[in-house]
């Protein structure tokens, strides 16, 4: 059938797409026994806990009201540990406490092992770690110490099956949850301080454990100054394996307490990431020296006694941390091109690549998926710009000769996030409509190496706007999209590159941001949490030299240079961006003339969970597009814009 981009019948509707919006997450092999956690958007966004037996169906461990998830610097920490018995050791959202659940006769009922704080959510615990012996984990703990955003003090502790609590160490304004060598005698972890963020510089640290079980003075193995330790885990008892990056790429080191570092395999390519949250794992130790490894998102195995990275031969699939693994089994998170986010379990010796998990139904007809393309765009300043395209796709619709199909540029978020060519739920809401989707891992994106993510040192704002405008304008040029119907669209870091965009170039006609940032100034001096609350000296400058670049680049100072309408769509419990910023550039559009619109949305923080809030949010997008746009959606309802 004939019929205008934009306008095609899809029987993707938003219920599905965002019922499949959520997939598996902290994936761990603990004996034989494959265990992960899983968003449930039908259930408020909930995230609950599964384990599968070799050969039998998963098995939902933790039903409702249970959330197994953690606010540890807001972006949360690995949320549960299991232990002999088996036992596991998980955090609860709702009350931010750490509970105990023994399975070992039958099914148990949690059973509370940290205080009620004070305040709600005033402890938090993440990045939980079975300490040797099986009767104690240690984790991250914060204690909100006052109103502010930035009254935090972080320990890590170690919690007894008991209930008791210990403080071991609080080297550092921020630090991973310790890791007890084979022998118990010292602990390892990773810590840095303000203002550096993780991916920019940390410390890998060691100190013995004395007798009585507190830790001693800790020295520095490795990191520092333009280095990140990202990972690390004990080799024996005398040396360590830590991912860092000292020659601009994060590689696998063995490391002696002495503080002697060895790469044992050198290569141009990341072996690690930026440490969003705690518990992330790019590698894991298997067997006869080898290791299961994440080369920028493909699955590999490095070889120590040859010093080599291999590609495994598997179906095209791009791979998650947190890495599993055990002898010659590999356990992780992966998804295709055409295939949704699953748990999958990598067998080495035989080769089979099983996925043990199914996902929800929904986006399964393949005639409907657009297979993205990766392409690589150039910059202004003539840097390369890896971007994924994915074409207007449906077996049912063809647009009229000659006419260009809109696009939407997407900004991941980060700004230190990664595009990985896979399927995308959303994407695929717009395509089968007609809209196709280009997406781009602009400078600052991690997986191209130091020198591409420090492209943003001082230039958040210039280099992630130039480079989305110059793959815009390059797919108008070739004649792929339609210059006249361009529009950016994102979500907290890529919600400020939207709007940023729309207040600095005169590519796109319009821009849809997700809890986006729009006030630098403001949300740099009190208005977002600890853990980012001098991320900005970096990517934008120190305070208060640069108070006048934090003014001419936020949005909010750009209100008459907006280029086009803009739709906002916050949540209001978003503690990393307040929904006082959407609210504060709402108020500076009402009355200007230019259309626009902000929605709200109760219970949701810092990215949408449920799948209501995912459904609406994207009918709004589409309506709001084809408004602009010039095309008449089908089966949506009608976004009211505001002037």
């Amino acid at each position: 059938m004939i019929s205008p981009y934009g306008t095609w019948a899809s029987p993707i509707s938003s219920a599905e797409a965002a019922a499949v919006a959520s997939g598996p997450q902290w994936a761990g092999l603990y004996a034989d026994q494959l265990w992960w956690a899983e968003g449930q958007p039908t259930e408020g966004g909930r995230v609950a806990l599964f384990r599968a037996r070799p050969g039998a169906e998963p098995v939902r461990v933790l039903g409702a009201p249970w959330n197994v998830r953690n606010r540890v610097h807001e972006y949360g920490g690995r949320p549960y540990v299991v232990l002999d018995g088996p036992r596991v050791v998980f955090t609860n959202w709702d009350d931010q406490r750490v509970y105990l659940l023994d399975l070992s006769g039958g099914d148990g009922e949690p059973v509370p092992l940290t205080p009620e704080p004070a305040t709600r959510h005033g402890l938090r615990f993440g990045d939980l770690v079975a300490r040797p012996g099986g009767t104690e984990v240690c984790c991250v703990r914060e204690e909100i110490t006052g109103p502010g955003p930035t009254d935090v003090r972080r320990s890590l502790v170690a919690i007894g099956l008991d209930g008791t609590l210990r403080e071991l160490k609080s080297s550092h304004r921020f630090m991973t949850a310790p890791q007890c060598s084979p022998d118990g005698r010292h602990m390892a972890w990773i810590g840095w301080n303000h203002p550096d963020m993780p991916w920019d510089a940390t410390e890998l640290c060691v100190a013995p454990i004395r007798p009585d079980g507190s830790v001693g003075a800790h020295r520095v193995l490795a990191g520092g100054r333009d280095e990140a330790v990202c990972q690390v885990e004990w080799a024996d008892n005398e040396s360590v394996y830590g991912v860092t990056d000292p020659d601009g790429w994060w590689n696998l080191f063995r490391i002696d307490l002495d503080g002697t570092a060895r790469n044992v395999a050198p290569i141009a390519d990341e072996l690690g990431g930026p440490l969003w949250k705690l518990g992330a794992r790019w590698f894991a130790p298997l067997s006869d020296g080898r290791h299961a490894v994440l080369r920028a998102g493909s699955l590999a195995v490095l070889d120590e006694s040859a010093g080599t990275v291999t590609d495994l031969d598997l179906p095209p699939l791009s791979w998650l941390p947190p890495l599993a693994g055990s002898g010659s089994t590999i356990v992780g998170i992966a998804s295709g091109p055409t295939s949704h986010g699953a748990v999958y379990r990598v067998d080495l010796d035989t080769g089979d690549c099983v996925r043990v998990t199914t996902p929800p139904a929904g986006l399964d007809d393949p005639a409907w998926l657009p297979v993205p393309e990766a392409r690589v765009f150039t910059g202004p300043d003539g840097q390369r710009i890896p971007a994924y395209l994915y074409p207007p796709t449906s077996p049912d619709f063809a647009a009229p000769e000659g006419e260009l199909p809109p696009y939407l540029v997407h900004v991941h978020g980060g700004p230190t996030g990664r595009i990985s060519g896979t399927l995308d739920s959303e994407f695929t809401y717009f395509t089968s409509r007609g809209i196709g989707v280009v997406a781009v891992n602009y400078g600052g994106s991690t997986g191209y190496g130091r020198e591409f993510r420090e492209r943003l040192r001082g230039q958040w704002g210039v280099v992630d706007v130039e480079d989305c405008a110059a793959v815009a304008s390059a797919l108008a040029a070739e004649g792929t999209a339609d210059p006249e119907r361009l529009a950016i669209r994102g979500g907290s870091a890529g919600g400020w590159t939207t709007a940023a965009s729309l207040t600095s170039v005169k590519v796109y006609r319009c821009g849809a941001a997700y809890y986006p940032i729009l006030d630098l100034l403001a949300w740099a001096s009190g208005e977002t949490h600890d853990f980012e609350s001098q991320y900005l000296d970096s990517i934008v400058g120190r305070l208060p030299e640069t108070e006048q670049r934090y003014l001419d680049r936020s949005p909010c100072s750009r209100v008459d240079r907006l280029a086009g309408p803009i739709l906002m769509l916050q949540g209001l419990e978003d503690e990393i961006c307040p929904p006082v910023q959407c609210e504060r550039f709402a108020a500076q559009l009402a009355g200007t003339g230019i259309e626009h619109a902000y929605l709200t949305f109760e219970g949701e923080q810092h990215g949408f969970r449920k799948a209501e809030t995912v459904a609406a949010a994207l009918e709004a997008e589409l309506s709001f597009y084809g408004q602009v746009l010039g095309f008449v959606p089908v089966g949506v309802p009608t976004l009211e814009l505001s002037r």
